[in-house]
C-alpha cells in the first residue's frame, strides 16, 4: 500500500467525510495503479485535496495519477480538462470521476511561481485566451453559485471578521453579478494562480506556451471571476512590500491590462470573492466545531486588505 505523505493524513481532521476519504485512499490508489496498468515513477505529492502520484504508463509514457476528494469544488475536474484538451493545460489521459481519480499528462517539476510575480501574472493573463472556451452544460453555473455564497454572507454579516461596510458592499455586488447573464457560459478555471501552472515536458514548439494549468475548480462562469488568486497568492511577498495597497494593485492591473478584461467588473468579482473566502473561514470552523484561529484570522485581513487595495 502506498505511504501517504503526512499532510495528507491530515485531510482527515477536516472532518468524518475527509477521514473516510484518507481511509480508503491507499486501497483506492493501489486498485487504479492495477486496473489502468500503472507503474509508480517517483514519490508521492499532494494538493490541497488529493494525493498526486507519478506514474508510467504500459507504454512507458510518463503520467500522474491524481485521486482528490470529490465535492463541490473538485466533481467536474474531468469536464472541464476535456473541453480544454491539453490546449492551455495538462492532457487528461484517463478518468473515475466517482472515485475522484484522473491519470493526467506530466508537466513540471517547474512551477510558475518561479518567475517574478508580475511576470506570472502575464503568463495567466495570456492563459486565459486558450482556458475561456464555450463551457459545456453539464458545468455548473457561476450565478447560481454566488446567488447561494452571497445569501449566506448575508445571513452571517455579523460573525464575518471583516468591516460590515465591506461585506454589504459584497452582498449587494454578489446579488447584481448572480443576476447578470454574463456571469455564466464561459468554462473558467477559477483557481489558476502561480502554483497551479506548471512547465510543459512536450517539447518541441507548443502553439500554447511552455506553460501549462492544473488542478481547475472548473465552472460555466465569467472570465472577470479569474484574477482573485493571484491577489491572495504569494502573499508573503505582499507583506514583505513597503506598499502593501500598492503591491495588489500592481497585480491586479496587470493581469487585467494584459487579459483585456474590463475593470470595473474584475474589481467587482475581486470583491465578492475576498468576502466568500473570509466567510468560508468562519464556515469552516463552525464545521468541525472549533473557535477562528490565529492562521483563520490572517487569512481573513488578507481577504480585507485584497478588497480594499483593489478599489483604490
Amino acid at each position: 500500500m502506498i505511504a501517504l505523505p503526512p499532510d495528507v493524513l491530515a485531510f482527515a481532521d477536516r472532518g468524518p467525510e475527509w477521514a473516510a476519504f484518507v481511509d480508503a485512499l491507499p486501497r483506492t490508489v493501489e486498485e487504479l495503479l492495477t486496473a489502468w496498468n500503472l507503474t509508480r515513477d517517483g514519490a508521492a505529492m499532494h494538493g490541497e485535496c488529493a494525493v498526486v502520484l507519478p506514474v508510467r504508463t504500459a507504454d512507458g509514457t510518463e503520467a500522474v495519477l491524481k485521486v482528490g476528494f470529490v465535492d463541490e469544488e473538485t466533481r467536474h475536474e474531468h469536464l472541464t480538462l476535456s473541453t480544454w484538451d491539453g490546449r492551455g493545460a495538462v492532457r487528461m489521459l484517463r478518468a473515475d470521476p466517482a472515485r475522484g481519480a484522473l491519470l493526467l499528462e506530466r508537466a513540471g517539476p517547474a512551477a510558475l511561481s518561479s518567475l517574478p510575480v508580475l511576470e506570472a501574472c502575464e503568463v495567466v493573463a495570456g492563459l486565459y485566451g486558450t482556458l475561456h472556451r464555450p463551457a459545456p452544460r453539464r458545468l455548473v453555473a457561476l450565478s447560481s453559485l454566488v446567488a447561494r455564497w452571497t445569501e449566506e454572507l448575508a445571513a452571517a454579516e455579523a460573525t464575518v471578521p471583516a468591516p460590515r461596510r465591506l461585506v454589504q458592499q459584497a452582498v449587494s455586488l454578489g446579488r447584481d453579478l448572480a443576476a447578470d447573464p454574463d456571469t455564466d457560459g464561459v468554462a473558467v478555471h477559477t483557481d489558476l494562480h502561480d502554483a497551479n501552472v506548471l512547465a510543459s515536458r512536450r517539447g518541441g514548439a507548443d502553439p500554447d506556451g511552455p506553460w501549462l494549468a492544473i488542478d481547475p475548480k472548473g465552472i460555466s462562469g465569467d472570465p472577470h471571476y479569474e484574477p482573485a488568486p493571484l491577489l491572495w497568492n504569494r502573499w508573503d511577498e505582499v507583506l514583505a512590500a513597503r506598499d502593501v495597497r500598492f503591491a495588489v494593485r500592481r497585480r491586479f492591473h496587470t493581469v487585467v491590462d494584459a487579459a483585456g478584461l474590463d475593470e470595473d467588473r474584475a474589481r467587482d468579482w475581486v470583491v465578492v470573492r475576498m468576502m466568500h473566502n473570509a466567510l468560508w473561514a468562519v464556515q469552516d470552523a463552525q464545521r468541525i466545531g472549533r473557535p477562528l484561529t490565529t492562521e483563520d484570522r490572517d487569512w481573513s485581513t488578507a481577504c480585507v486588505s485584497v478588497a480594499k487595495a483593489v478599489q483604490g
